[in-house]
């Protein structure tokens, strides 16, 4: 059985609209990459090295990164020759197989959130600005809320002009309360403010902003761990969980940044705004491989339920829709 055909299986066991949801976010990845594959695969009689080039060089156009791609190619060569494969139309399902395998491979990081069962679970935002950290942070809030959980929020980034007031209208739009001082107070009495509102308040989970305008590593180093140190002086264990916020369409700029925040503070996952806005989403693969963080939420379009929890088969679905859709 082709792996088309176990992942068509496996994806109909999973709800209709989030399927449907990865196959029109990744539209425009599809039509590039997928589109490039299918170009080459009718191009070759057979599987040899000028088409493990070409595939490499698609691969990279896609964002998949460098050293993911040698990755990939070299395992898909091993495989072709194990398998005996000699028609490149038989390649695309390995390539599938491979990027699913390469997504899951190595640690055992879920791509699950870290929620208390009982007590408070502290969440904490990082980025740069213009990411759509704050867009991202009320649809999370909107997804909790819809599970039925009490949700706060806090509105620590106090040095951007209007993002108090931006993360507001979103709390609205969710439906939850926003926890804020003056525009330029201190970020760490912010969330001092915020865990005691939440504690009084009995709130499952509070969702906490940040400044993303600090100039360089230094600044945001201190100023992260500095809120960190409220938080965990507060929340004995918290924050539960520190994601990264990434714009999908900036490609290999979003693993520089991701880089930056890792070294900087203890980033456990990473969302991915705006994947539907690029044809480069190779960039979720290069990087869970290149930094070994797992891909928790990803951004498929602009409606408050367009962002989903990541997941590598509709990732891969999403990217081999139509021959995933035609396998039998």
């Amino acid at each position: 059985m082709s792996f088309f055909k176990k992942l068509k299986e496996k994806i109909t066991k999973q709800t209709d609209v989030v399927t449907e949801k990865f196959k029109e976010g990744l539209t425009k990845t599809r039509n590039n990459f997928s589109g490039k594959v299918n170009d080459l695969v009718a191009r070759y009689r057979k599987v040899d090295e000028d088409f493990f080039e070409e595939l490499e060089e698609i691969l990279i156009q896609a964002d998949v990164g460098f050293d993911t791609v040698m990755k990939l190619i070299e395992e898909l060569k091993m495989e072709v020759k194990r398998r005996n494969i000699q028609d490149p139309q038989d390649v695309q399902s390995v390539i599938s197989e491979k990027l699913v395998e390469i997504y899951n491979a190595g640690d055992e990081q879920t791509s699950l959130l870290n929620i208390q069962q009982d007590g408070l679970t502290v969440i904490l935002f990082v980025g740069v600005n213009g990411v759509g950290k704050t867009t991202t942070i009320g649809k999370l809030a909107h997804k909790f809320k819809s599970e039925g959980k009490s949700v706060l929020l806090a509105a620590g980034d106090t040095f951007r002009a209007g993002a108090i007031e931006q993360l507001e209208v979103w709390g609205e739009r969710a439906g939850v309360d926003v926890i804020k001082q003056a525009e330029g107070s201190d970020p760490a009495a912010v969330m001092y403010d915020a865990i005691k509102s939440a504690k009084s308040r009995n709130v499952d989970i509070l969702i906490c902003d940040t400044a993303g305008r600090l100039q360089n590593k230094v600044n945001l180093m201190k100023e992260l761990e500095k809120v960190k140190r409220v938080i965990e002086r507060e929340v004995p264990g918290a924050p539960h969980e520190v994601l990264l916020v990434l714009d999908a369409t900036t490609g290999q700029n979003a693993l520089i940044q991701a880089k930056t925040f890792k070294e900087a503070t203890n980033v456990s996952g990473i969302v991915l705004s705006k994947l539907d806005g690029t044809a480069k989403g190779g960039i979720v693969l290069a990087i869970r491989n290149e930094l070994k963080i797992p891909v928790k939420f990803v951004g498929l379009g602009e409606k408050m339920d367009d962002l989903q929890e990541f997941n590598a088969e509709q990732y891969v679905y999403g990217l081999f829709a139509d021959q995933v859709d035609k396998s039998e």
